[in-house]
């Protein structure tokens, strides 16, 4: 899928606070990243169960499954929803998650920002993200090569829904929602906040007082990583889906 290019890095625009509402990565961002390195020490993630590189390796989610085109291979396009699944798959195995609650995870993860409409504040899209998700339960699970349940459809919905509403933001009706469904939502959420190392602005970086994980600093370094290496290779010209499952097989996660 073709995008336009900036002619500005997004790290200039986001110090002017002029970002356009749909953002792509620049060779001059990627250098700014990687430059930023924090002192994170070795990046080597624990081991996946065959059954999580397999859900890995069918991450990559088909373009009509997206509200909006132009996100494809923008900031929260394929490669973050990608990494993000990964992410989320290491962190189901810190905790020892069985199978099926490691697929909710992935799943859940993979599909958290399908609805958006751009890549600036775009409030509600986890909510459209559930309803939409539970519209297409039968094809989202059969594109990862498993069999939707209810109770699992209403645990990825319920994570994917609350993903962009802050803890301390959660309502009576949130709060019941999370109490049935509270660990994938915890990890989902962290998962998706340690994919920030992408964004133009160390503000905006990877943040364990927005999270409640234990494990998030663990995955610091990984994710790190698969930021850097995926986004190189997406420059290099690979595409979104090649550029991650690259920066993933080298860390033998898929």
């Amino acid at each position: 899928m073709s995008t336009t290019p900036t002619t500005t890095s997004l790290v200039d625009l986001a110090a002017r606070r002029q970002l356009p509402y749909h953002q792509y990565m620049d060779p001059a961002t990627v250098e700014w990243i990687k430059a930023n390195r924090p002192g994170l020490g070795a990046a080597w993630p624990p081991p996946l169960r065959p059954a999580s590189k397999h859900l890995l390796s069918r991450s990559a989610l088909p373009a009509t499954w997206l509200a909006e085109p132009r996100l494809h291979d923008s900031l929260h396009g394929l490669r973050h929803s990608m990494r993000t699944a990964a992410l989320a798959a290491l962190l189901a195995e810190i905790h020892e998650l069985d199978d099926t609650e490691t697929a909710t995870v992935v799943l859940s993860a993979a599909v958290h920002d399908c609805q958006r409409l751009h890549d600036q504040d775009d409030r509600g899209h986890g909510a459209r993200a559930a309803v939409w998700l539970a519209a297409n339960a039968d094809t989202v699970w059969t594109h990862f090569g498993l069999a939707a349940t209810p109770r699992r459809i209403i645990q990825a919905a319920t994570a994917i829904r609350l993903h962009d509403v802050p803890y301390g933001a959660f309502c009576l009706d949130d709060q019941a929602d999370y109490h049935r469904a509270g660990l994938i939502c915890d990890l989902v959420k962290a998962a998706d906040a340690l994919d920030r190392y992408r964004l133009p602005k160390l503000s905006w970086w990877p943040d364990a007082r927005h999270v409640r994980e234990p494990a998030f600093d663990q995955l610091r370094a990984v994710a790190f990583d698969l930021v850097a290496v995926s986004e190189t290779a997406h420059l290099a010209g690979a595409s979104s889906a090649e550029a991650v499952l690259y920066a993933l097989a080298e860390k033998g996660l898929v």
